[in-house]
């Protein structure tokens, strides 16, 4: 038999797979206390008793979330890896969540400012391995010599119109999934040493 505190536990880890679900499907603005705690079969003060504020709720969310596309990204990426592995990862740690962090980048302006806080963390997770391999391929000559800011932000860039976008590009489907590869030998062919130059 679970004690109180194991049982209040449950009950928290309800809440927030609850909100975290309809936070990817409807959208987290969308989706009130009351519409969670109805999802996690609890009384709508349940809710408070767990997270005082809907802020704190989404902050909750969003913060476990994170740390769950942060560590698998980084369990994605083998040390030492290619720039193209390295593309690969990011993009699969993002499509296993992928509804939630593209809930996550179209309504980040308008979320709690631990929203903005938290894709910066997600962002430095890639960061930190792109410039690694980046670094590496440029020094090699296998990619041309670019600004790592550039690199990355043209990559972040690419990958946020795509799932802002995924009605678009990929209906019905994970966009990642069906356009990801296709995104990735896009990237890496303007890094080409030879893209730049007249035939």
């Amino acid at each position: 038999m679970a004690t109180r505190r194991e049982q209040k536990e449950q009950t928290r880890r309800r809440l927030l797979l609850c909100a975290f679900d309809l936070f990817s499907s409807r959208g987290i603005t969308a989706t009130k206390t009351v519409d969670v705690a109805r999802e996690a079969s609890v009384s709508h003060g349940t809710v408070f008793v767990h997270f005082p504020t809907r802020d704190d709720l989404v902050a909750a969310v969003i913060s476990e979330f994170t740390k769950r596309i942060v560590r698998r990204i980084h369990e994605l990426v083998e040390s030492g890896a290619t720039l193209q592995a390295v593309l690969a990862a990011h993009l699969e740690g993002l499509s296993e969540h992928e509804a939630f962090y593209a809930r996550l980048i179209t309504e980040g302006p308008i979320l709690p400012p631990v929203a903005r806080t938290t894709l910066i963390g997600i962002q430095s997770a890639i960061s930190y391995h792109l410039a690694e391999a980046a670094e590496k391929e440029m020094n090699q000559g296998s990619i041309r010599r670019v600004p790592i800011h550039l690199l990355f932000n043209t990559w972040i860039g690419l990958v946020h119109h795509y799932l802002c976008n995924r009605d678009l590009f990929a209906p019905g489907q994970s966009v990642l999934k069906r356009r990801g590869q296709e995104l990735i030998v896009h990237y890496v062919g303007l890094l080409s040493p030879t893209s730049n130059k007249e035939e």
